[in-house]
């Protein structure tokens, strides 16, 4: 099957996973800005980094997809949040749908990865979320804050990866049945 793997990454961990993942299934790989018409891939791997409730380039990427063409659009988020939490899962991918057209919807399977964050890097604007996140969830009351949002609270402020690449193999023998 032609594949062609795509990334959106605005710090980097989502490239990581991206040329990762293109290295073990010997793939072309490309940044989403860079990517014309992704005509001719009966496979199309999105890697996306997780901002502001969107997958980050994924919507002008699938935009230009031809849904006839693709016979199995992959999806995977790169993100803070923990994807063992269903809770999370859901979330992720109510919003990612959105950002894909219904026929392209219907052939899409989502993995979900952990990312990493360093504030030092961060944009003023991405700071500034960041910063009014953090002053909202610390008041909540410690019974009230889920295990993402005491990781949060711990780590504001800091450089945290949690980037693990060995875990893209299980990705890699799902496509591959």
């Amino acid at each position: 099957m032609e594949t062609i793997i795509i990334y959106g990454s605005c710090y980097g961990t989502a490239k990581v996973y991206a040329e990762a993942l293109a290295e073990r299934l010997k793939s072309e790989v490309l940044p989403y800005d860079k990517v014309k018409e992704p005509a001719g891939y009966e496979r199309i791997i999105y890697v996306g980094g997780l901002y502001a409730g969107g997958v980050m380039g994924m919507a002008r990427t699938a935009k230009k997809i031809p849904a006839d063409q693709c016979k199995k659009f992959v999806v995977i988020t790169v993100g803070l949040a923990d994807p063992a939490d269903e809770k999370n899962i859901q979330n992720i991918r109510t919003s990612a749908l959105r950002q894909i057209p219904k026929p392209l919807a219907d052939k899409t399977e989502f993995y979900h990865l952990r990312g990493g964050i360093d504030y030092e890097k961060l944009s003023f604007r991405h700071r500034m979320m960041m910063k009014l996140l953090y002053e909202q969830v610390k008041k909540q009351p410690v019974g009230e804050q889920d295990a993402d949002t005491r990781a949060m609270i711990e780590t504001y402020g800091q450089k945290v990866s949690f980037v693990d690449t060995e875990c893209l193999e299980d990705i890699v023998k799902k496509l591959e049945d």
